[in-house]
């Protein structure tokens, strides 16, 4: 059977795009709030870590009605065994629905960023599977570069086929910075099942 999807279109980031209206729609809360995990990154902390996943929950609006996610990332770092560390925040929705900004929890609350999704859809894979995929981009902070992630919502990761599919619409972004971040950064994340559970 051959892979099935729709053609993957991405959204130039905010910080680059010249139209004020994005070429793709961003997804309903359903669609979101789940467990992804982070098939492939630009980012460099990612290296050293293996089962990266980050679940997204909805959360009541804030006060001035923009809605929030709970924001929960889990990883397992690659030297140790039976070890599951978390990075938990707050997602604010900003002006465009694509646009998060994300604060941290407990010690990390005075840690701020921006991130956005590029582009979002389904496949079905060779092999019959239905797999969600997203592309999110991160703006730089004092302590990590500008980067992009490749997530799907099943744990074993991204098929080939829908992962030469995003690839592809990356190198036709026409923004010659990110272009170049892809082709030097963009690596696998390391998937080793089963995840260390909490």
């Amino acid at each position: 059977m051959a892979a099935k999807q729709d053609q993957v279109v991405l959204n130039l980031p905010s910080k680059y795009s010249k139209s004020s209206s994005p070429s793709t729609s961003s997804p309903s809360f359903d669609w979101l709030t789940t467990t992804w995990t982070v098939t492939h990154s630009t980012l460099s902390m990612w290296r050293s870590a293996r089962n990266v996943r980050i679940t997204y929950k909805l959360l009541p609006a804030n006060a001035d009605g923009y809605p929030r996610l709970d924001d929960l990332v889990e990883y397992e770092p690659s030297n140790k065994e039976g070890v599951r560390k978390t990075v938990a925040g707050i997602d604010t929705q900003g002006e465009d629905a694509s646009s998060w900004d994300w604060r941290g929890k407990g010690l990390l609350l005075l840690i701020k960023s921006h991130w956005e999704i590029l582009g979002w859809g389904e496949a079905t894979t060779t092999g019959g599977q239905k797999e969600r995929w997203a592309v999110t981009w991160f703006a730089p902070t004092l302590f990590t570069a500008e980067g992009i992630d490749v997530y799907c919502d099943r744990k074993e990761g991204l098929s080939e086929e829908t992962y030469a599919a995003i690839l592809e619409a990356l190198g036709s972004l026409g923004e010659p910075k990110l272009v170049a971040l892809v082709e030097k950064n963009m690596k696998p994340v390391d998937i080793r099942l089963p995840w260390v559970e909490g």
